[in-house]
This record gives C-alpha cells, structure tokens and sequence, in this order.
C-alpha cells in the first residue's frame, strides 16, 4: 500500500510534524507500506504526482475554532480525481476534543470527493499533555500505537479492496 500522510497545518509551532513523525514510526516497521510525508503548505502541483499515486491517505488535523484549517481546506480542494474511490483516515489532535470536530468536518468533504473514511481514528486530546518536554514521543504511548495500528489496519483493507474493484470495473465517479 501506498500510504501519504498529509500534515494539515501551517501555523508556526504546528505539532503536525511532530506527531507525522510519531506516526511514521508507527508505519516504518510494518512490511508492505510506502510511507511519503506531504505538507499542506507545500506548493500543491508539486505534491499531484504523490497524492495521484497513493493508495491511502491518512490526514493528520489540528482543531482550530471547531473546524480544521484553512490551508488543508485549500489543498484538499485542490485535487479531485485523485481522492476518488480511496481510503482516508485521520490523526487528530486539539483540546479537550482532541480535534474530533475537525475530523467530522473533514468526513463530510472526503464523502463529496468520494473518497471512503475510516472510523477508527488517533485522537491527541489537550496534545500538550501527551508529549515529553522536548514535544517528541507520547507520554502514554500504548493507547495512541494501538489506535493507529487499528487504523493502519483499516486503511491497508479498504486500499485492497478498492483497488481490487477499479481494476475489474473503474469508478464512475
């Protein structure tokens, strides 16, 4: 499988690297995934190849007033075809929420582009608790591997299966 994570924030002092690069270390060691790391702020002609090429996404969203930011809005939107009939999933992260209110947005815009969310989720509610004092690795690292194990998982399903379909019949979306 050919997994992109999309880090989905721009602000300065964003936690989407870091907890794209806990999630890598997740990924790295499970056989049979291609791992690329995309950024939303990077110039999104530039990125078409990889986003057309992956099989399976997963986006990781900060929460920024209920909703997710406006520059993963603006990459999202900038492709069509290539989420189509393609599995997406999500590592979220905020406050008390731990981004979830981002994440049922996002639903909603992946649902119109076609694309099949996950349910599973990771979810880093008050984020700032759960890293160490450099902001590197959870503090409580057990429950976060397990959630993205279950979604790695979920992902890995829906890539097959859906790739298997479009090569007996493409999508008419």
């Amino acid at each position: 499988m050919k997994l992109a994570v999309i880090l989905g924030s721009s602000r300065e002092g964003r936690r989407a690297a870091v907890i794209g690069d806990w999630l890598a270390g997740q990924v790295r060691p499970r056989p049979g995934i291609d791992l690329t790391v995309l950024d939303c702020v990077t110039e999104p002609e530039e990125l078409r190849a990889a986003v057309h090429d992956a099989d399976a996404y997963v986006i990781v969203v900060p929460e920024y007033n209920h909703s997710y930011p406006g520059p993963l809005k603006a990459f999202i939107d900038s492709f069509y075809k290539e989420w189509q009939a393609k599995p997406v999933g999500f590592v979220s992260y905020g406050g008390v929420s731990g981004g979830l209110r981002a994440v049922e947005h996002l639903r909603q815009v992946f649902a119109e582009l076609h694309a099949v969310t996950v349910r599973d989720t990771v979810s880093f509610h008050n984020v700032w608790s759960h890293f160490d004092a450099d902001g590197a690795f959870p503090v409580a690292p057990d429950a976060p591997a397990e959630a993205a194990r279950i979604m790695i998982d979920q992902l890995g399903w829906w890539a097959l299966a859906l790739k298997e379909a479009k090569a007996v019949r493409p999508y008419g979306g």
